[in-house]
C-alpha cells in the first residue's frame, strides 16, 4: 500500500532534500518524489520506504506519514476527524504518545487547546474500544502524532522517525551552539562537496561538518546508530528492516586523507575526536589545534573550505576580553582574509553565518550567497573563489552592477 509522506527540513534545503530523496528512490520501485513546499518535501511510497528514508536521509528533520486530511471551521471538526482514524491499527494502547501541532494562518484562537482536543480524540478512540487509554509522555514518547493547520485544512500525521533525524545517535559532546547535523549535511551538498574532494574545516568546533562528510565518505547511513518510532508500530516488518539495513555497503576509502580539521580550542579537538569515534568513522581525520588566522593548506591539492565561523563572544576565546565583540570580529576576519588570499589560491571557501556583513569584514566579494535558516535565524552560505590576484583586483576596481 502506498502512503503520502511529508519530510520537513531546515528552510533553504528543500531542493537539496528533494534531490536526496530522488537518490534514495533509485533503490526503491515504489518511492516517488512529489512537490517541494517551504519547509519540506512531499513524497509517497510503501511503509518500507519510510524505513529507507529514515535510515538514509541526511537532510530531512522527520518522515511524517499522512493519516488523514480534511476541512475544519472549529476544534470540534478537528476532534471528529482525529477520532475517526484507526489508531489501534498503528499502535498499541500501552504505547505512550505525544501530540505536536503547527499552524499557518489558522483562525483558531488557541493551538494549545486544539492540541488537547487532538490528544482527547486519540485517547477517546482507545477508551471506546478497550476501556483504557494511552498515556502521554512529552519527553520520550513511543509514538508522536503531528497535526498541521492552514487557513482551511487540517492534516494529521504519524511520525515514523521518533527523535528528530538530525539526532544521529553519536553526539555525546557539543560546543557552544553546535550546527545541527542535517543542516551540516545540506551545506555539504550546497557546497558541491563529493567524496574524494579535499575538505577542510578550519573552525571545526565539535566536528559536525567533518563527521557528516566522513560518514558519507565511508558509506555509513546517518540512521545507522539509532532507533526509530516505526519499530514500535503494530505492523512493523522486522525482516524488511533488516534487509534494508543489509543493503548498506561500505565505500572504499581514499589512500590519502581528504578530510581535515582544525580549531583554536584544544578541548574542541578532543571533543571532535570523541565524536568521530562515536560516529563509527573507520579512519583518521588529521586534526590540528591552531587559530583559523594561522592555518595553512592541509593538502597540496586545492579543495573546499567549509566552516561555520564563530561570532560574538565565541571569537573572544583567544582570551582578549579588552576588546568589544564587534572589534574582535573585525580584527579576526581581517586576519583570516589575509590568510585565505595569501595561502589558499585555487580553493573554494564556503562560510555559513548569520552575519550578513561577513564579506565586508573579509574585504572579499562573494561569488554566490545562498539563504538558509538555522531554526528561526536567517543565515547565508557565502562562497568565495580564491583565485590568485583576483580579489585584490576586485577591491581596486568595483564590478559594474
Amino acid at each position: 500500500m502506498a502512503y503520502s509522506y511529508f519530510c520537513p527540513c531546515p528552510r533553504g534545503l528543500e531542493a537539496a532534500l528533494a534531490e536526496e530523496i530522488g537518490e534514495i528512490a533509485q533503490h526503491s520501485r515504489t518511492l516517488k518524489v512529489h512537490n517541494q513546499v517551504p519547509g519540506g518535501v512531499h513524497c509517497s511510497g510503501t511503509l518500507e520506504d519510510s524505513y529507507r528514508l529514515n535510515l538514509h536521509s541526511r537532510i530531512a528533520s522527520r518522515i511524517l506519514l499522512r493519516i488523514a486530511q480534511g476541512g475544519y471551521t472549529n476544534e470540534n471538526a478537528i476532534y471528529d476527524l482525529t477520532l475517526a482514524q484507526p489508531w489501534e491499527e498503528w499502535f498499541d494502547v500501552d504505547r505512550t504518545i505525544r501530540i505536536d501541532l503547527n499552524a499557518i494562518k489558522s483562525p483558531l484562537k488557541s493551538l494549545e487547546f486544539t492540541t488537547l482536543k487532538i490528544k482527547d480524540a486519540v485517547c477517546d478512540r482507545f477508551r471506546d474500544l478497550y476501556g483504557k487509554r494511552p498515556s502521554v509522555n512529552t519527553r520520550t514518547p513511543d509514538i508522536r502524532i503531528a497535526g498541521f493547520l492552514d487557513a482551511h485544512n487540517y492534516t494529521i500525521y504519524l511520525d515514523t522517525s521518533g527523535e528528530a533525524l538530525f539526532k544521529r545517535g553519536w553526539r555525546q559532546e557539543t560546543g557552544d551552539a553546535p550546527l545541527r547535523e542535517n543542516l551540516a549535511a545540506g551545506l555539504l551538498r550546497a557546497a558541491g562537496w563529493k567524496p574524494g574532494t579535499v575538505l577542510f574545516d578550519p573552525m571545526c568546533g565539535s566536528g559536525t561538518i567533518l563527521i557528516e562528510a566522513a560518514q558519507i565518505l565511508a558509506g555509513i547511513p546517518p540512521g545507522a546508530n539509532r532507533a526509530f518510532a516505526f519499530e514500535k508500530f503494530q505492523d512493523f516488518d522486522a525482516a524488511a528492516w533488516r534487509a534494508i539495513k543489509g543493503e548498506v555497503r561500505p565505500r572504499p576509502l581514499p589512500a590519502e586523507p581528504t578530510l581535515f580539521g582544525s580549531d583554536i580550542s584544544g578541548d574542541m579537538i578532543v571533543m571532535t575526536r570523541n565524536n568521530l569515534k562515536n560516529a563509527g568513522i573507520p579512519f583518521d581525520i588529521p586534526l590540528k589545534q591552531v587559530d583559523a588566522q594561522e592555518v595553512r593548506p592541509p593538502s597540496p591539492v586545492p579543495g573546499i573550505i567549509l566552516a561555520n565561523p564563530p561570532y560574538g563572544e565565541r571569537i573572544g576565546v583567544r582570551g582578549d576580553r579588552s576588546q568589544a565583540p564587534d572589534e574582535l570580529a573585525t580584527a579576526f576576519y581581517s586576519a583570516f582574509s589575509s590568510t585565505l588570499k595569501q595561502r589558499f589560491a585555487g580553493w573554494q571557501v564556503f562560510l555559513f553565518t548569520a552575519d550578513l556583513g561577513l564579506p565586508k569584514m573579509l574585504r572579499l566579494k562573494e561569488s554566490r550567497k545562498t539563504p538558509f535558516f538555522n531554526g528561526a535565524l536567517e543565515c547565508r552560505l557565502f562562497r568565495f573563489d580564491m583565485v590568485a590576484g583576483f580579489n585584490r583586483r576586485e577591491e581596486a576596481k568595483p564590478k559594474p552592477q
